[in-house]
């Protein structure tokens, strides 16, 4: 695989940053409360959180939630945003694109909300994009990867930016595939892969992705099928595959649906490994009948071997969240505080109204955002308002639990 893995996670590994540990006690859905001492006589500015904290994505989004509210209690700690209490507005969407535009609506009209860190699902995002973009409210994304997002539908040869006010802080479904199907095929010697997807739009594009760059290794793709993403039973899809005899599955879907359709191929006596992307990278994959040898790419650097992800990791855990942080816990606490950090830039220059030209004035303060002491290392954004860390690591069960395998910048060739 060529990759610029080694030197690219040695200097993120040298990266360092202490995350204010400590944070004023306070409601973890709603609220943080303002440092001792700061001045809050001008009231109150919202981040709102859009993310799915229940049903079968909520591992995830409980950990974007948490990771949110610690950045803006270390904020209201440092008073970092002169003259205001930031507080945190935490709206499930239940990975429903509808619940989440209703969220983003409710947002939008609200002149005390700043901005909003999420949403975690790509569909979700396509609903809620051309609900606030009338507003000017800033959206940044720990999670979406779908490169239509930022490029539009011709991404891969015209790409053009949708929204001025759209960002996201992960690396796209266009390099996270491809590097996954340079580790199947030339480090795992797989060449005959099939592939299930759940019929969303990530999922295809990235199994689409995926297949284009293991044919043009040499791998061939034997069956390509569709399940639900409702579904329990996946006999019949799994029968049809069997039958071509495949070296590995790849599955473009999530943990819950990835989970249990493993354990089903390997009761079936398909015993091969399943790979996937992001959606797959959770405990929860394995909990539900993810099995050794397993494999997932997701955004970044594994957290808890950089030197500022292990303050945040730390940091997280001293909070006593009941939820982990997840895989992108990490992303969503970088993207609050790029938030953070532009609005003081925008309320040192003028109170803050809510006003559209205003909104405006903090899309350009976020567009110039740039740092390397981000919990994932680098946080900034290129002209589309994609993420210019695209940093991607491969991960493997191993007697129960993900270990990662290698990290590196994907690089067409």
């Amino acid at each position: 695989m060529k990759t610029k893995g080694t030197a690219v996670l040695t200097g993120l590994l040298a990266l360092g940053t202490v995350l204010g540990a400590g944070a004023c006690a306070a409601n973890k859905t709603e609220t943080a409360s303002g440092g001792s001492g700061c001045d809050t006589s001008k009231g109150r500015l919202v981040i709102g959180v859009i993310a799915p904290m229940s049903g079968k994505l909520s591992a995830i989004g409980l950990g974007i939630r948490n990771s949110a509210q610690l950045a803006v209690e270390q904020a209201n700690q440092k008073c970092a945003v002169k003259g205001y209490q930031l507080t945190v507005d935490a709206q499930d969407d239940e990975a429903n694109p509808d619940k989440g535009a209703a969220a983003a609506q409710r947002f939008a009209d609200d002149p005390n909300v700043v901005g909003i860190v999420g949403s975690y699902n790509s569909g979700v995002a396509r609903a809620i994009q051309p609900k606030i973009a009338g507003s000017k409210l800033v959206q940044i994304s720990p999670g979406n990867t779908d490169p239509v997002l930022t490029r539009g539908a011709d991404f891969a040869t015209a790409p053009k930016r949708q929204y001025d006010n759209y960002f996201r802080v992960v690396g796209t479904d266009d390099l996270q595939g491809p590097f996954n199907a340079r580790f199947m095929v030339e480090k795992e010697g797989k060449k005959r892969l099939a592939i299930i997807t759940d019929g969303k739009a990530v999922g295809e594009n990235m199994a689409t992705q995926f297949a284009a760059e293991a044919e043009r290794l040499g791998a061939e793709i034997v069956i390509r099928e569709k399940v639900n993403e409702n579904d329990s039973d996946f006999a019949s899809v799994l029968t049809k595959v069997k039958a071509k005899q495949p070296e590995a599955i790849y599955i473009g879907s999530e943990y819950h649906v990835a989970g249990p359709l493993s354990k089903q191929a390997k009761d079936l006596g398909l015993n091969v490994p399943i790979s996937g992307n992001d959606g797959l990278f959770d405990p929860q994959f394995i909990a539900l009948g993810g099995k050794d040898g397993d494999i997932a790419t997701s955004v970044g650097a594994p957290i808890e071997k950089l030197d500022s992800g292990k303050a945040f990791v730390e940091a997280y855990k001293k909070k006593g969240f009941s939820d982990g942080y997840g895989g992108f816990g990490a992303f969503a606490y970088d993207s609050a505080n790029v938030l953070i950090t532009s609005i003081g830039k925008v309320t040192a220059k003028a109170d803050w109204t809510g006003a559209p030209a205003q909104r405006t004035e903090l899309i350009k303060e976020v567009q110039g955002y740039r740092t390397d002491q981000g919990a994932n290392g680098t946080v900034g954004f290129d002209q589309y308002g994609d993420s210019v860390n695209k940093l991607f690591t491969v991960y493997q069960v191993d007697s129960g639990v993900w270990k990662d395998m290698t990290s590196g910048e994907f690089e067409a060739k």
